[in-house]
């Protein structure tokens, strides 16, 4: 069994409000409370808290086991889906349907508009705070999200790096979108030959956000990665989710039929606008994009849809078996998961 946990204890920790989550929590236990300035300050035994992570490839069950160990502990559960957040994407996120969403509480589902900034460091700034005011009622919490980077900034902290003007965001978008992933790989090899060999060359996210740095800044985006990391003091109990490659696979073709049937491609049009936005620049929307600019066919932007899907679950599953605290279940197995978090 590895458990991750944190050793410090908070004490009189100031609460500000953010929007990434409902701001009703209630505030009738007994744990000590004394209101300045319109701020919360609490103790917490910090140590004695769990942050339950769950995390695994897309398409795998995450949000239904999620759901399940949230309703078992009687928790809530924050998203760690880098595009979840926002409101405009809906089919082509899968996110929570509305059935979960009011069988338990979720955060970060819907919290923000395509039109905002919002990143990993900032996502991890909100979440931390959310996750002082949560546990002030309860003793778990879930995580749940495929967003590896998002996950790993919450649970490590992450380095502030400075604003990029959105004339070069938008330059590094135009070309992606006219010379596709290659044009982003050369760049960064002229650019920061040694950032590319740290960073996925095939996630093009990964690449453009280097890119952008180095372009705005004049610097390596290592140079702002300090590399110290700011734990959590929470105790944290890490689950992945696995299935055969095949059965995974199959998932993956099956959910794209229904996110086609259900509109995903009107959908697309709808945002074809933003679609210089880095939460768009991902699969299942620059594959529509695409579509959209006829550089193929509607059978063909079918095909690349699954399979950048399937290249895509096999990159979250490279990323997430990095960590040896990850505890690998199959997400039928509710029983053992559930097991294993109450003999951590």
């Amino acid at each position: 069994m590895v458990v991750s946990c944190g050793a410090k204890i908070l004490d009189n920790r100031e609460i500000p409000q953010h929007p990434g989550y409902d701001r009703s929590i209630s505030k009738t236990s007994g744990t000590p409370l004394i209101l300045s300035s319109c701020s919360y300050f609490y103790t917490v035994k910090a140590a004695e808290k769990n942050l339950i992570v769950i995390v695994g490839p897309t398409a795998v069950g995450k949000t239904a086991v999620a759901v399940k160990v949230a309703e078992y502990f009687h928790t809530e559960i924050l998203s760690a889906d880098s595009r979840q957040f926002y409101r405009e994407l809906t089919i082509g996120t899968a996110k929570p349907s509305k059935e979960e969403l009011q069988q338990i509480k979720h955060h970060f589902i819907d919290s923000h508009s395509i039109t905002e900034k919002y990143d990993a460091a900032q996502y991890a700034r909100d979440a931390r705070e959310l996750l002082l005011r949560l546990f002030m009622e309860l003793d778990q919490v879930v995580v749940c999200g495929g967003s590896g980077l998002y996950i790993k900034a919450l649970l490590e902290g992450f380095d502030d790096i400075p604003d990029v003007p959105d004339e070069i965001r938008y330059q590094i978008s135009q070309r992606y979108r006219e010379q596709g992933i290659t044009y982003l790989q050369q760049a960064l090899r002229e650019l920061d030959p040694e950032g590319m060999t740290r960073i996925d060359s095939q996630n093009p996210a990964r690449l453009m956000r280097a890119l952008e740095v180095v372009m705005g800044t004049g610097q390596p985006i290592a140079s702002f990665q300090q590399g110290e990391k700011h734990m959590l003091p929470y105790r944290v109990i890490k689950i992945g989710l696995e299935l055969e490659r095949e059965e995974l696979y199959q998932r993956i073709d099956e959910r794209m039929d229904k996110m086609i049937e259900a509109g995903l491609f009107e959908e697309a049009k709808q945002l074809y606008h933003f679609r210089q936005h880095n939460a768009l620049q991902t699969v299942g929307y620059q594959e529509i994009f695409d579509y959209l600019d006829g550089q193929y066919d509607y059978a063909e932007a079918i095909r690349l849809l699954k399979r950048n899907s399937r290249r895509y679950a096999k990159r979250q599953l490279t990323w997430f078996r990095r960590d040896a605290e990850i505890n690998w279940f199959n997400p039928a197995n509710i029983d053992g998961i559930i097991a294993f978090i109450n003999q951590c």
